[in-house]
C-alpha cells in the first residue's frame, strides 16, 4: 500500500498557509511548499513566503533550496520533494504539499513521462534557437499545432517556454502532451488527496490587491534592488526575475514605466495568474472544494476540512 500524502491548492490569495498550519497543528504534518517561486534564496516579499511566525508554527520544507540564478525544473523539484517527504514518512508524520503550483503536484501524483522527466539538451537547444530568430516564436507555435493541435490552442505563440516544453514531450515520449490525461497516467510512489480552497473572484481579487500593496509597503522595491546589485537579471526566458512582481519592478527602476503603473502590473498580472491557477485545479477531478463562504467562520470550514482528510485517511 502507498503512504498517504495531502496536499492543499487554490488559487493566491485563497488563505492556504494559514490553513495548512491548523492542518499541521491538528494531524501531525509537515508542510512541504508546492510554489515554484518560494524556492529561490533572497526573494521573500515578492513570493508571499510565510512570515517568521508562520514558519515557527509548522516545520515548512522546499523553501530556500535554490539561489535565483540558478535553473529549477520540475523534476528537480520532484527529486528534492520526494526525498523531504520520505523523511516526513520516516518520522511518522504526514507530508501536507501546499501551494499553487499545479505541475509540481502532477509531478508529485503521477510517474513521470520520458519527456517530462528531462529534455533533450540538444533538442531543447535547437528549439530555442529558433525561438530567438525574427518570427521564431511564430513558427514554433505553428510546429506544434501541427502535432498537437489541442495544446496550441490552449497556449498563447509568445508563451514560448511552454511551447517549447510541448514540443519537447512530443519529441522525447512520441506523444502529444495533450493526450496525457491524469486518468491514463499511472499512480506515483504516494496516494496523494487532494483539498482546495476557494473563496468568489471579487474575493479574491480585492485580497490579491491589497496584498500587493502590503508587498511595496513591505519593501519589495528594495528586495528587487539588492537582486540587481547581486548581478541577477531578468532573462528573456524563464528565470526567477522574470516572475510577477519582479519584472515589473526591474522596468519601473530602469525607467521603463512608473513605480505607480509597474504596481498596477503587478496586481493585473496577480489575478490573472490565480484564474489560471483556478483553472487548473478545477480541472483535478480529486480535487474536494472548501470555499470559504459555505462556512460561518474560519474555524468552521477547518473543521469540516479535517473531518474530511480523516474519513478519506481511514478509507485510503
Amino acid at each position: 500500500m502507498k503512504p498517504v500524502v495531502l496536499a492543499l491548492v487554490g488559487p493566491t490569495g485563497s488563505g492556504k498557509t494559514r490553513t495548512a498550519i491548523r492542518i499541521c497543528q491538528a494531524l501531525n504534518a509537515e508542510i512541504v511548499s508546492m510554489d515554484s517561486m518560494q524556492v529561490y534564496r533572497g526573494m521573500d516579499i515578492g513570493t508571499a513566503k510565510p512570515t517568521r511566525e508562520e514558519l515557527a508554527a509548522a516545520p515548512h520544507h522546499m523553501i530556500d533550496v535554490v539561489e535565483p540564478d540558478q535553473m529549477f525544473t520540475v523534476s528537480m523539484y520532484r527529486e528534492m520533494a520526494c526525498e523531504v517527504m520520505d523523511g516526513i514518512l520516516a518520522r511518522g508524520k504526514m507530508p501536507l504539499l501546499v501551494g499553487g503550483t499545479g505541475l509540481y503536484l502532477q509531478a508529485i501524483s503521477y510517474e513521470m513521462s520520458l519527456g517530462e522527466n528531462g529534455a533533450d539538451r540538444s533538442l531543447r537547444e535547437r528549439l530555442q534557437q529558433i525561438a530567438g530568430e525574427e518570427d521564431g516564436p511564430r513558427r514554433l507555435h505553428e510546429r506544434l499545432q501541427r502535432v498537437d493541435p489541442a495544446s496550441a490552442e490552449k497556449l498563447h505563440p509568445n508563451d514560448v517556454r511552454r511551447v517549447i516544453r510541448a514540443l519537447e514531450i512530443y519529441e522525447t515520449s512520441g506523444r502529444a502532451k495533450s493526450e496525457q490525461t491524469d486518468e491514463q497516467r499511472r499512480e506515483g510512489p504516494y496516494h496523494v488527496l487532494v483539498y482546495g480552497l476557494s473563496l468568489p473572484r471579487e474575493q479574491m481579487y480585492a485580497k490579491i490587491n491589497a496584498r500587493v500593496d502590503e508587498m511595496i509597503r513591505n519593501g519589495l522595491v528594495d528586495e528587487v534592488k539588492g537582486l540587481l546589485d547581486r548581478g541577477i537579471e531578468p532573462r528573456t526566458e524563464g528565470g526567477a526575475m522574470q516572475a510577477i512582481g519582479y519584472k515589473e519592478i526591474v522596468s519601473a527602476l530602469r525607467g521603463e514605466m512608473t513605480m505607480e503603473r509597474a504596481v498596477e502590473l503587478i496586481k493585473q498580472g496577480s489575478r490573472r495568474y490565480a484564474k489560471r491557477q483556478w483553472t487548473w485545479f478545477r480541472h483535478d477531478k480529486r480535487t474536494k472544494w472548501f470555499d470559504w463562504t459555505a462556512y460561518e467562520s474560519e474555524d468552521a470550514l477547518i473543521d469540516a476540512l479535517l473531518r474530511q482528510i480523516r474519513t478519506d485517511i481511514k478509507a485510503s
